[in-house]
């Protein structure tokens, strides 16, 4: 294999593996208070999302807040997953009543909140209230 192929080749993984982060680039993790308040305290921007396994609706806002989630402008986006059936002190904390509820804070505060929401277009002008 000639220089010039190998080269074409490992500038094209590269690539992949760049756009492969980028689609990773928000951070996704499960709701604990502490890293919660941390990502607060340090100015990020702060999505929580209260979900359920059985909940058809957080079903459709998924791919949605993955393909959100993905973009370039949502890269420093810290998302925390609330489980809507075992964390009833975080629902409390939050004064959340329903599954499906999307919360965007920034620098500390809450922006925005969304219940039941499945459109793209409205959920990325939540997410946008967070930057």
């Amino acid at each position: 294999m000639s220089f010039t192929r190998r080269a074409a080749i490992v500038l094209g993984l590269g690539a992949t593996l760049i756009s492969s982060s980028m689609a990773l680039a928000a951070m996704n993790s499960a709701f604990t208070q502490a890293s919660f308040e941390a990502a607060n305290k340090a100015g990020k921007p702060v999505l929580v999302e209260v979900t359920a396994p059985w909940c058809p609706t957080c079903k459709a806002q998924a791919p949605i807040l993955g393909e959100l989630s993905g973009q370039a402008r949502f890269k420093d986006l810290q998302i925390f997953k609330v489980d809507f059936d075992s964390q009833k002190d975080v629902l409390k904390s939050l004064n959340v009543q329903m599954q499906s509820t999307l919360i965007v804070f920034k620098g500390g505060k809450e922006v925005g909140r969304s219940t039941g929401d499945t459109k793209k277009d409205s959920i990325d002008a939540l997410l946008s209230k967070a930057l």
